[in-house]
């Protein structure tokens, strides 16, 4: 029994060692980037600032957000986050309820599942990809950045297998009563799938905010830039800047390229961060369940 103890111990030290190490690895960078983005120009570029910001102003930020474009690129942004979110959830559980069953069920089922599957292991590539998005007239729009990513395949398997995991008696119980096929998905499969449902709307919300590359391809007016596409960029042009206007010229003197760009991944992973602590206790839930492919 002692033996055994002292394993144990060592065991639980082992892995609290390398979870603290691996949070910190994480959580340190991050400080460091919001201590930079409140920090002056000298400690800025100087590398003087670590976790706490030196000479603390608000520069950088001031600079951004006085900017009109960002938050015509912001606004742009939370609508592509609203409407892409909500198309990828209407398609991946229109797709994976049919998908769930069993061919005897569904005679083409297994077709369908080819067809999943070869769009989840092969693309045709960024330039067939942006010759359709021409042809349909979606250049410079912002169904442009939705519609291309609409049917994330990876959710849907997600989403399959959750369904999968539904118990069988649900829904024979369901049309026992006389519940329709619709009646059945949205009065017992949704319901009982809110995890694997939030777990999507995470990844989702994550892949619309984040993606700056479509704005870049398929946005021509920088004034419907999405916010990522934006930031992307945004650089402070000196050259435009100098002038005899004393408050101007403390501007300058306060903001740095280091200052500024850890301004711009702050402002641009808070929301994120305020989204996250909703969806987060039905994240580990929703990978586990729908975690097993065929």
């Amino acid at each position: 029994m002692k033996k055994r103890n002292l394993g144990s111990t060592a065991a639980d030290t082992i892995i609290w060692t390398i979870v603290i190490m691996m949070t910190l690895s994480c959580l340190l960078p991050l400080l460091n980037t919001v201590a930079l983005s409140f920090s002056s120009q000298s400690a800025a570029t100087g590398n003087l600032v670590w976790l706490v910001p030196v000479g603390f102003n608000l520069s950088s930020y001031q600079k951004i957000l006085e900017d009109v474009q960002f938050w015509r690129s912001f606004f742009t942004s939370v609508t592509r986050v609203v409407l892409g979110t909500s198309l990828n959830l209407i398609l991946v559980v229109l797709i994976a309820y049919p998908l769930s069953k069993t061919k005897r069920e569904f005679k083409s089922r297994n077709k369908y599942m080819w067809v999943v599957m070869t769009a989840m292991l092969f693309s045709g590539g960024t330039i067939p990809l942006f010759i359709v998005v021409k042809q349909l007239n979606l250049i410079d729009s912002i169904w442009s950045l939705i519609l291309p990513g609409a049917v994330p395949v990876y959710n849907v398997i997600l989403m399959m297998n959750f369904f999968k995991a539904v118990p069988k008696s649900l829904e024979e119980a369901a049309i026992i009563d006389g519940a329709s096929i619709w009646k059945v998905l949205f009065k017992v499969y949704i319901p009982v799938s809110l995890p694997a449902i939030a777990t999507i709307t995470l990844f989702c919300v994550v892949s619309h905010w984040n993606d700056y590359f479509s704005g870049l391809i398929y946005i021509n007016t920088a004034s419907k830039y999405p916010l990522q596409t934006y930031i992307q960029q945004l650089t402070v042009d000196f050259s435009e800047m100098y002038s005899t206007d004393p408050e101007l010229l403390e501007q300058i003197s306060k903001i740095s390229n280091r200052a500024m760009n850890s301004a711009k991944i702050v402002v641009s992973t808070l929301p994120l961060l305020l989204i996250y602590p909703f969806l987060q206790r039905y994240f580990v839930t929703g990978i586990v369940m729908g975690a097993v492919k065929e």
